[in-house]
Order: structure tokens, then C-alpha cells, then sequence
């Protein structure tokens, strides 16, 4: 039975100081342990909406502003730290690179990229909410987004130099009627953006195809593993499509997954989406079917895996402003021993 947050805080607390001492041996102690959750963070001052990381010990969360700046965590393997940006405003997702560097991006049409210690903000065309980051390179980045709440505002910008443009040959009508949540892509040539109203494009390097999936449902996350590529979405309840490079098509029973919010591919077989009130879900066997998730009843809006195969999700309350009761959790072996702070 899942208890709500404010009532399994004490439990909780207690499980978690249990892990940490079974952990106190080493890696070396936990040969053929499972993978169990361990709670990192729970009814943060803020929500947090977006994680990424190039490695185990370098792992980012992104979240909404409470006043004093948007909450940034970082792991680097020993320390568990809120990171001063310097910034204002709600940020949405986080994007990098293994040697850097790494972009965040939010309301307003804020965009910044860090490096050196620094988190520099870049130009940017509009000042709509940047919902979604992604890049084959460095040079080769993407933005997308729209107005908050996804009624208009659609837009997708590319980095030139060090400030962004709106990305040659993106439909101008659909500004008016809808938003891109996310992009995600293979390569340079193959990326897919998805948005409101089952809205999926395609960019093949030179154009933009259009496509409409799921009956107006919409499509919050896209990932991409092993030529496979996953959305998930919907409002009353989830769905989750792939595409192997045929066409997209429905890939969840039609039965009850709450809404989907979050999605990552660890193969073109195998991957996690995340959703409201605390949903986990996991792809294995040809089949999405729910699995057990970390304790909490708050929607879980993004999820990442590492190179251990420890799976790292965050979320909050995410209904309503001000977006708080942030959360960050790790279903693995080798949780950190740390908290968010």
C-alpha cells in the first residue's frame, strides 16, 4: 500500500537510514542484493521536473523557483549539493554532455549553458517556456516549447554560436494551436519533437515531417534506444507509443497506467516511464506493465538511468503554481548517501 507522503515521512526516514547502514560495506558487500528505492528528497520547497546525467557521479535535477531561484541539484558521487545558478524562474529540463557542456532551460524563454563553474544565459528569439533540450553535439542543439499549459505558442530553436534561432522550416501555424513538449533524436539527420494534441514531428535533416498520434492525446516525452523510439502521454490515463523506423504505433494494453510524463529507453527492448501519483512504469518482455515505485503519491515528471542501471526519477506537485513538494528518488544497489539538502 502506498501511504501519503506526510504520513510515511517518519517510515520513510527510518527505511532509508536502514539502507544506508546495510550500505556502509561497500559495493563490494551487495553482490546479489536487488534493487531496491531509496527516497533522496521528498516535499522539497520545490518541485523538481527534469534529471540528466553523463555518469553515476554526475548526475543534475532541475526544478521550479520558490523565490530565491530555480532548485538545482548535483551529485558528483560524494556530495549532494543545491547548486546557486544565479538564475530566476521556473526551469523545465536539463541537457548535456559528458565533457560538457550542459544546458538548462525554462520559463520565459530562458536557456543557459554552464561551463567552467558558470551558468551563462544565452539570447533566445521568444519568450515563451522552453520545455525540452537536446543535441547531438554541442554545436548542434535544439530547443522547444510553447505557452504553459500547451493551448499555443509552439516553437523550436537551433543554437547558432551563442545565441539561439528559430529553427529553419518549423510549421509557423502551429504556434497558434499547440506546444512541443519534447524533442529527442539519434542523430543529427533523425529527431522527433512531440507536443499537445498528439502532435509528432520528424526532422530528417533538411524538413519536417507532421504526424498526429493518439487521438489527441498529448505527448510529453520521447526517447530514443537502439533505433527505437518511445513517446509517452495522455491525460486520464497513459499511453505510450514506438516507432522502429516503420511507423508509430500503440504500445501499451489500453488498460489503466495513469498519465505519463516522463520516459527512458536503456535499449531498443527494455526502459522506464514515469507519471501521476507516483507511477513507474516499466517496458520488459514486449509489454509496459506498472512495477513498484518510490513512495509517493506526487506526480514523477522525469526519469533517468545510469551505467549501473540505476534508475533516478524526480517530480513534485506539478498541478498548480507554485510547483513544490519536489521529490528525487534511486531504484538501484548503489544509492548515494546523501539527501538533497
Amino acid at each position: 500500500m502506498v501511504l501519503p507522503v506526510k504520513a510515511s515521512q517518519g517510515i520513510t526516514a527510518l527505511l532509508l537510514a536502514t539502507e544506508l547502514v546495510a550500505c556502509s560495506g561497500g559495493d563490494e558487500a551487495l553482490p546479489n542484493q536487488p534493487p531496491a528505492w531509496t527516497l533522496l528528497g521528498a516535499e522539497l520547497d520545490s518541485a523538481l521536473v527534469s534529471v540528466w546525467g553523463s555518469a553515476e557521479d554526475d548526475v543534475w535535477a532541475v526544478g521550479a523557483d520558490s523565490g530565491s531561484g530555480p532548485l538545482v541539484v548535483h551529485w558528483d558521487g560524494t556530495n549532494m549539493q543545491r547548486v546557486d545558478t544565479g538564475l530566476s524562474g521556473n526551469l523545465w529540463w536539463v541537457f548535456g554532455f559528458a565533457n560538457g557542456p550542459l544546458f538548462v532551460g525554462g520559463a520565459d524563454g530562458l536557456i543557459a549553458r554552464y561551463e567552467d563553474g558558470v551558468f551563462s544565459v544565452l539570447p533566445t528569439p521568444g519568450r515563451a517556456t522552453v520545455f525540452g533540450l537536446w543535441g547531438s553535439a554541442p554545436d548542434d542543439m535544439w530547443a522547444v516549447g510553447g505557452t504553459e499549459g500547451g493551448a499555443d505558442g509552439a516553437f523550436a530553436w537551433r543554437l547558432e554560436g551563442d545565441a539561439w534561432i528559430e529553427a529553419p522550416g518549423f510549421p509557423a501555424d502551429l504556434s497558434t494551436h499547440a506546444a512541443v513538449w519534447k524533442i529527442w533524436g539519434s542523430a543529427p539527420d533523425d529527431a522527433w519533437l512531440v507536443g499537445t494534441s498528439g502532435l509528432a514531428l520528424h526532422w530528417d535533416g533538411a524538413s519536417f515531417g507532421t504526424e498526429n498520434l493518439g487521438g489527441g492525446e498529448s505527448f510529453f516525452t520521447v526517447h530514443e534506444a537502439g533505433g527505437r523510439y518511445t513517446a509517452v502521454g495522455g491525460g486520464g490515463s497513459g499511453i505510450v507509443f514506438e516507432n522502429d523506423g516503420s511507423d508509430w504505433q500503440r504500445a501499451d494494453d489500453r488498460s489503466s497506467l495513469p498519465a505519463l510524463a516522463g520516459v527512458r529507453m536503456t535499449s531498443a527492448e527494455h526502459g522506464y516511464a514515469v507519471g501521476r501519483f507516483g507511477a513507474f512504469v516499466e517496458r520488459a518482455n514486449g509489454h509496459w506493465t506498472a512495477a513498484p515505485g518510490p513512495d509517493t503519491s506526487d506526480t514523477l515528471h522525469a526519469v533517468w538511468v545510469d551505467e549501473r542501471g540505476g534508475v533516478w526519477v524526480v517530480g513534485g506537485e506539478l498541478d498548480a503554481e507554485p510547483l513544490v513538494h519536489g521529490v528525487m528518488a534511486y531504484r538501484g544497489v548503489h544509492p548515494p548517501r546523501q539527501r538533497v539538502p
